[in-house]
């Protein structure tokens, strides 16, 4: 099947890494945060259950996410700047939509092409010094259904599909999108379950034969 939309999360998807549990780990809190992520990611609590408390407790500061969106680049997935690479030259239209920190996120996008206005995910705010001040509470990224508000405001683009790991990645279909599950970081039975194809191959080369 050929899609003329492709959606990708990022976390365990383009980058080998959650993002918000290494902020985590480099203030000391990464055992609690790895622990509330897998809860989410599984589906056994609702994300926001969990996002505003993760962030209130890490507090993290522009240092901290410049750390990060470097982190990202350096620990990307095997074949993700082929899969763009291609996917760009076929003139399909391609997204980033992730739960993750928006700013972190942005200069991965920027490495594998795509303009900010493809990159769906939560604004971070900080005081004049950098320090943490808040995120973008109203974010439908930043709660449970929120995939499948953005997947939806793309509908109109043509056929879609979502390519992540997570149970938040499966509410692509609640907006009538294909999903393609991504076992090749993380391997979740509840999305080898539910998605409509699924790979375990390490490289994201492994999904270009479903979505072209």
């Amino acid at each position: 099947m050929s899609f003329d939309v492709i959606c990708f999360d990022c976390d365990s998807t383009l980058s080998k890494i959650e993002g918000i549990d290494e902020l985590a780990r480099r203030v000391g809190l990464g055992e609690e945060m790895s622990k509330l992520t897998e809860l989410a990611m599984n589906g056994i609590v609702p994300l926001e259950a969990v996002y505003e408390r993760r962030l209130s407790l890490i507090r993290p500061d522009q240092a901290g996410i410049d750390w990060l969106a470097d982190l990202y680049i350096a620990e990307i997935v095997d074949g993700v700047k082929d899969v763009f690479a291609a996917l760009l030259a076929q003139d399909k239209t391609v997204h980033i939509i992730s739960g993750g920190l928006r700013q972190a996120i942005l200069p991965l996008a920027d490495y594998l092409g795509l303009p900010e206005s493809h990159v769906h995910a939560v604004n971070i705010y900080f005081n004049e010094d950098g320090s943490y001040r808040d995120y973008e509470l109203d974010s439908p990224l930043a709660r449970t259904g929120g995939k499948a508000v953005v997947v939806g405001s793309l509908k109109g683009q043509g056929s879609l599909v979502m390519i992540g790991d997570g149970k938040t990645d499966l509410e692509a279909k609640q907006a009538g999108a294909t999903v393609l599950g991504f076992g090749g970081v993380v391997d979740r039975a509840i999305v080898r379950e539910l998605a409509d194809f699924y790979t375990t191959e390490p490289s994201l080369l492994s999904v270009l034969e479903h979505i072209f």
